[in-house]
């Protein structure tokens, strides 16, 4: 991912009705969720939903598609790993180190 695509996908998430959205979408999985079923766990009118989620997929966050008459949303989870990816390239130098992934415990701390 570049420069540009990192900047706009943080600046899509630095809102606090994106990020919700972003983060229920993660939790429902590769399926995703309906806009309505968004809306009502969410409690945000459909207008603001709407304008919400069109923010993820243009910042390529997340997926639209059409199932009959429903829009259903899913995180793109390629998209995330891409933004990490870039945020720790750089990470100690290019050497294996303490802020990879796999070195964080579920609490945020580094494991031995």
């Amino acid at each position: 991912m570049d420069t540009s695509g990192v900047i706009a996908a943080l600046a899509a998430l630095a809102h606090e009705h994106r990020l919700a959205v972003y983060r229920l979408l993660v939790e429902a999985g590769p399926g995703g969720l309906s806009a309505g079923v968004i809306a009502e766990r969410l409690g945000v009118p459909p207008s603001s939903l709407s304008f919400h989620t069109k923010g993820l997929v243009q910042a390529g966050l997340a997926t639209q598609r059409r199932a009959s008459r429903q829009l259903i949303y899913a995180a793109d989870f390629a998209a995330m790993d891409g933004v990490i990816r870039y945020l720790t390239d750089n990470c100690c130098g290019g050497e294996s180190c303490v802020c990879s992934p796999a070195s964080i415990d579920e609490a945020g701390r580094r494991s031995a």
